[in-house]
């Protein structure tokens, strides 16, 4: 057996390291995207004996994420939790079909900083929910009013003793997280989410704290596939944006997830094409159970090829132990307070903010700072869909303006025509500089206008340089001279010969 799976021990130890990891994450993410805590499991199962047996990323392990709980948390507020599966189900049929079409490369030419920014959104808004969870408090729909009514909600859980106790559990499960980071390697070795949540139910148990704790109805219970009842909300706009922001938020975030884990290991590179499809393929699962969203998770992903994890089979592996889990131990769910599971994914959310990331690029690339802040800010101030849009069209923005680059030499002796020399890149965000120089030209002289230094320049860039050809060549027959590639030449002189012709 051994010989015909050489990697099997690395993958069986590595397997058993990230089921650790996964569980409490499973349940924290489910809970946190106002779902059953079951159906975090089921997303876990699915993301380990289905996406997990298909090819893409050996190493890369999916399931539940906490980037998706606040695009599920938003969806489940407006579709109700039976439209869930319906949206997740559409969401994993467009991924599979955009990775047939070959479309995941693409995928990473998404700019950095929109991920990044959405990244640093989400965990914002899942700080400030899951604070207000630790409390034991209900927190605002919005995100401004989440943020905007922390300090006084916590202050006011600090002095209730009702609210105190599970506030307490969660800032020590978030120490202890902490802290478990600074201890030996060995010790280590036993993830510290786990120990978190073991420590915490230990803890209510034996002091019998007032704190809620998970609820659990069975696995098998929590199955609900789509029913004709949701069919009708095909129709709905807003239900189809939410597929579409679900397919391109887990995509994105699943593809620079790979390209992270690659930098891990020296083993096959992932086959980005391939990735989507398998994405796709367990999402489609995931919806047809009524299931969580899924998508790659880096800390699994992370803990996966830190344990040694050679082949696919230890993120298979994971699965069968999520899945005997649910099978043969699900009431012990029930003795984990809520409280610890928010502490849990305030943690995770703070890690998903890149503080250091935004100081490196505010340092050498000032541009990509912006569009990473305020791409976290629109998540935050209006919602997860419209936020990533915001940030995808101020990166393209950014990007045409940096691809536009106009260089303006004069030469003027006083006596002879003026001589002027454009080159770079014109698009029509250069436009006015292009206009302001050309407008500020003497009327009364001689022009020689040379555009051979000129790479591109746009169609609006073109007809404005031709109109003001046209104008100042009323002054005389010779005014305007224009020197351009033959191939890119914007117009004629007033003779009517071609305007590149040399003086």
């Amino acid at each position: 057996m051994l010989s015909t799976l050489p990697h099997l021990r690395q993958d069986l130890a590595a397997s058993l390291v990230v089921f650790l990891v996964a569980l409490p994450l499973c349940i924290g993410v489910a809970v946190a995207s106002g779902a059953p805590a079951e159906l975090g499991l089921i997303t876990g199962i699915v993301g380990g004996v289905v996406t997990g047996v298909m090819r893409g990323s050996s190493l890369q392990v999916s399931g539940p994420a906490a980037g998706l709980s606040v695009l599920v948390l938003e969806a489940v507020r407006a579709f109700g939790l039976p439209a869930l599966g319906l949206v997740v189900l559409l969401s994993g049929l467009l991924q599979a079909v955009l990775g047939v079409l070959g479309w995941g490369r693409w995928f990473r030419a998404i700019s950095l900083s929109v991920v990044e920014g959405m990244l640093a959104g989400i965990g914002l808004v899942i700080v400030a929910g899951q604070l207000y969870a630790a409390a034991g408090l209900s927190a605002p729909d919005s995100g401004v009013a989440r943020l905007a009514g922390l300090p006084g909600a916590l202050w006011r859980a600090a002095t209730a003793p009702a609210t105190l106790v599970p506030l307490a559990v969660a800032t020590v499960t978030v120490l202890v997280l902490v802290g478990w980071r600074r201890l030996p390697g060995k010790v280590r070795a036993v993830p510290g989410a786990l120990v978190a949540v073991l420590l915490a139910a230990l803890l209510t148990g034996l002091f019998d704290l007032p704190v809620a704790t998970v609820r659990v109805d069975g696995v098998l219970d929590a199955v609900s596939p789509p029913g004709m009842e949701v069919v009708s909300a095909l129709t709905d706009l807003a239900l189809l944006g939410t597929v579409l922001a679900f397919a391109l938020i887990a995509s994105a975030e699943t593809l620079f997830s790979a390209a992270a884990v690659d930098r891990m290991h020296d083993g096959p590179r992932t086959d980005y094409d391939k990735e989507l499809l398998a994405q796709g393929v367990g999402n489609t699962v995931c919806g047809l159970l009524g299931a969580l969203p899924m998508t790659a998770v880096i800390v699994r992903s992370a803990a996966n090829v830190q344990a040694g994890a050679r082949t696919r089979a230890s993120r298979v592996l994971h699965g069968v132990w999520l899945l005997l889990f649910a099978a043969l131990l699900p009431a012990t769910l029930e003795y984990v307070p809520l409280a610890a599971l928010a502490g849990i994914l305030v943690h995770a959310g703070w890690k998903l903010i890149p503080f250091r990331g935004v100081v490196t690029l505010w340092r050498g690339h000032r541009g990509e700072a912006l569009v990473l802040v305020a791409t976290a800010v629109a998540i935050v101030t209006v919602n997860m869909f419209e936020g990533v849009l915001f940030g995808l069209v101020l990166s393209i923005a950014k990007a045409a303006w940096d691809a536009s680059h106009l260089r303006v030499e004069r030469a003027d002796d006083g006596h002879g025509p003026v001589r002027v020399r454009l080159s770079g890149n014109v698009n029509f965000l250069r436009l006015p500089k292009m206009l302001d120089m050309l407008e500020g030209l003497p009327r009364d002289r001689p022009v020689e206008l040379d555009l051979s230094g000129l790479h591109h320049l746009d169609h609006a860039c073109r007809a404005a340089l031709e109109a003001w050809a046209e104008r100042h060549s009323t002054a005389g027959p010779d005014s305007v001279r224009l020197l351009a590639p033959p191939d890119r030449r914007p117009g004629r002189s007033a003779e009517g010969e071609p305007a590149g012709a040399a003086p």
